[in-house]
């Protein structure tokens, strides 16, 4: 018989790791909420028959965010045979209220006490058959993570399908009458027969929104349950759903009363000891940017760097031993580069860089996995309340420094739909591990001693996230208060060595993966254009100049000029990146005939374009799933290129006033073999028109962000947030 289990529990209870240990999958296990996004189904490894799924974190069955609604339809929708309420035991009284509503459903339901080894090595006692009895199902101690009675829960589960419905938790009798009011008046209507009644009778009470849409009561019925509701609410002097709440909270205290033993602990723990410092107002922000710049410099300048010369060698061996095998065979000129030059070079330009970004992973991991980084949301929050912006914006951000993409996705967990768009907009913002190449580039070539560069992208990144909120916010797209911000901090950890190790390698290898196919692809296709004209007639290294991606670069190139890379190979590679940002590496690499040359401000100016501009088109059509509309995606694109383009010009024309005397740094090529026309277009960097053009275009565009922000300023007032902290 086929059996389906639902994993349902808070964020950061333990789910994924649980699931992961359950059905041998690697899902990505975060030490912060909000990891898991979607559902994910997985077979139990040692009953095949049997579906484990992945729900994501939520904190109650009323939704107010996206994961909620997910867990809450596929709970009452696809009806799974059994759930697994995973509960962090150490700590009980927030976890349990999700298990009271879960009890309501009429679903076999397993409790599986999670983090069972830390309740023991803080000296507290749970008494589990106490609370079993209590609640009227099984409850199983377990450590997922140390797979600590995995067995007993999948056996228990399996079971718990054959013993129907779960009683559920009564509440005070005033409450229970409404209840059963309610739950008669239901019951009188067929076409309501498909829902459990209690539970249907309690969101009916309760008013919940999603419910009322999906039942879609007679208007004799909802006045009747209004008449009840109302009743009871000038009876109490609350409104019904807050009745409910404090019913929960009561029920769950009840519950733990005599079976709960907590012993007697220092009032600061050692994480509250930390926080002290880590979290402090004054020094949180020059914490991080000094934890962000010891990583880069360790993984992209020191460590990292002394890796790409041995890469480089391999790659080179291949190249060399491809070509001498193909001339062998003999093979055309157009097939040797094609291979050697296009596949190997094109992909290889890319693949250097996997050590410095696997190093840069690991350390990222670590913070991730000992929970600091979600006191960076946390600390993040502080300064997003002052400019309009909802501190759970962060949490996406922080998932899309490993991918835009599921980035955007987790922006679900954010109830307010302005913010939630806001969000969308600005994740890309933060710097992917998609981008990293190119600014590893840069700063291996171009700014050798300037250790500060690399981290910098990061400070950019928020502080355009900042002051994007503050000018969209008081816009009428974006009008409106931000969600309030309270999230649980989870407790210090020492790293495991398997939950780093395993997502060092998961990031690791998807990037690997995306080399050997999407900039696989990519660098052929580069290769193709820059190697045949218009009547395809291959052209080879000696007259790229008249190649189709030549011809396309010198229509474009204009457009760049006034921000420092009018050059048509830079132009060209602008637009590459949006296959891929990787892409952009492996362009300048197929262009080394020509030879791109930048100075340290139109370098600098390139990573900022890089950073801000539209994302890859993987992210693009995140956006466009996210938003649901492409009239809202081409918002976020034309806002996300448009700011890019604005700041990189800022930075060349500006920098070029500092710096008039910059050094020109070949990152290709040789200029004396880049022929008269490659050394023309370098030449436009000593044109005094480009900088006028700029410096006109700059001021406009000042003007008219300022002339925003006044507008903006005088019809709706900023909104502010509420933030919270859970321990």
């Amino acid at each position: 018989m086929s059996i389906k289990i639902a994993l349902a529990g808070n964020p950061n209870s333990g789910k994924t790791t649980l699931f992961n240990a359950l059905t041998g999958s690697t899902q990505y296990v975060g030490n912060w909420p909000g990891v898991t996004v979607e559902k994910k189904e997985g077979r139990l490894r040692k009953q095949r028959d049997v579906t484990l799924v992945d729900l994501p974190g939520i904190y109650s069955l009323s939704p107010y965010s996206l994961e909620e609604v997910i867990a809450r339809d596929y709970i009452i929708n696809e009806k799974p045979d059994v759930i697994i309420n995973i509960v962090d035991a150490s700590n009980l009284e927030r976890n349990l209220y999700l298990t009271t509503q879960v009890l309501e459903l009429g679903i076999p339901t397993v409790v599986a006490l999670n983090m069972m080894d830390i309740v023991t090595k803080r000296g507290d006692v749970i008494d589990t058959a106490a609370m079993a009895k209590n609640l009227g199902c099984p409850v199983v101690p377990i450590s997922a993570v140390k797979n600590q009675g995995l067995d007993t829960l999948a056996e228990k589960a399996a079971v718990q399908v054959m013993t129907g419905k779960p009683s559920p938790l009564l509440f005070s009798d005033g409450i229970e009458n409404a209840i059963g009011e309610i739950s008669h008046i239901v019951g009188s209507d067929t076409a309501l027969a498909g829902y459990e009644q209690r539970w249907l009778a309690i969101k009916l009470f309760e008013r919940d929104e999603e419910v009322l849409k999906k039942v879609k009561l007679g208007g004799d019925l909802r006045s009747r349950i209004e008449a009840v509701t109302a009743a009871l609410e000038q009876q109490f002097d609350d409104d019904a759903e807050s009745l409910i709440t404090n019913e929960r909270y009561e029920t769950v205290a009840a519950l733990l009363s005599g079976l709960f033993k907590k012993k007697t602990r220092p009032k600061l723990s050692a994480s509250d000891k930390i926080d002290k410092v880590l979290t402090n107002r004054l020094l949180a922000l020059p914490i991080f940017f000094l934890i962000m710049w010891g990583i880069y410099f360790v993984s992209i300048q020191t460590v990292g760097g002394w890796t790409i010369g041995w890469v480089e060698e391999i790659i080179a061996w291949a190249g060399g031993g491809a070509q001498s095998l193909l001339e062998s065979l003999g093979a055309s000129e157009w097939a040797l580069s094609l291979i050697v030059d296009g596949i190997i070079g094109g992909v290889g330009a890319v693949l250097v860089f996997v050590p410095q970004l696997m190093i840069l992973y690991l350390f990222i991991s670590v913070l991730e996995d000992c929970g600091y980084m979600a006191r960076v949301a946390f600390i993040m929050d502080r300064i997003f309340r002052r400019f309009g912006l909802s501190g759970k914006s962060f949490i996406p951000m922080l998932i899309g420094t490993g991918c835009s993409v599921p980035g955007i996705m987790a922006s679900r967990t954010i109830e307010n739909e302005n913010d939630r768009k806001m969000t969308i907009m600005l994740t890309p913002f933060i710097p992917c591990g998609a981008k990293l190449p190119v600014f590893a580039l840069f700063v291996a070539l171009v700014f050798r001693e300037a250790s500060w560069v690399g981290p910098s992208m990061y400070l950019v990144g928020i502080v355009m996230v900042i002051l994007s909120g503050l000018v969209l916010k008081r816009t009428r797209l974006f009008a409106g208060k931000p969600a309030p911000f309270v999230m649980e901090l989870p407790t210090y950890k020492l790293p495991r060595v398997k939950g780093v190790a395993v997502h060092m390698w998961e990031k690791g290898k998807s990037f690997i993966i995306k080399a050997g196919t999407v900039i696989f692809i990519a660098s052929a296709l580069i290769w193709f254009l820059r190697s045949f004209d218009f009547s395809f007639a291959y052209v080879g290294e000696e007259a790229i100049g008249e190649s189709i991606l030549a011809s396309v670069g010198r229509v474009i190139a204009p457009v760049f000029s006034p921000i420092g890379f009018g050059e048509w190979p830079k132009a060209v590679a602008t637009i590459t990146g949006l296959v891929a940002k990787e892409v952009v590496v492996s362009t300048f690499a197929l262009l080394e005939p020509v030879g791109v040359s930048f100075t340290s401000v139109s370098a600098y100016a390139f990573m900022i374009f890089t950073l801000l501009a539209a994302p890859c088109i993987a992210a693009i059509g995140a956006i466009r799933r996210e938003m649901g509309s492409w009239k809202w995606t081409g918002i976020a694109i034309g806002y996300q290129t448009g700011l890019a383009y604005v700041l990189a010009l800022g930075v060349y024309q500006i920098g070029h006033l500092l710096f008039p005397d910059a050094e020109i740094i070949r990152l290709s090529g040789d200029l004396e073999a880049m022929g008269e026309e490659a050394v023309t277009s370098i030449a436009l960097l000593e044109n005094p028109m480009v900088y006028i053009l700029g410096a006109v275009l700059l001021a406009v565009l000042v003007t008219g962000l300022v002339s925003l922000v006044k507008k903006g300023a005088g019809s709706k007032p900023l909104g502010s947030s509420g933030a919270g902290i859970q321990k």
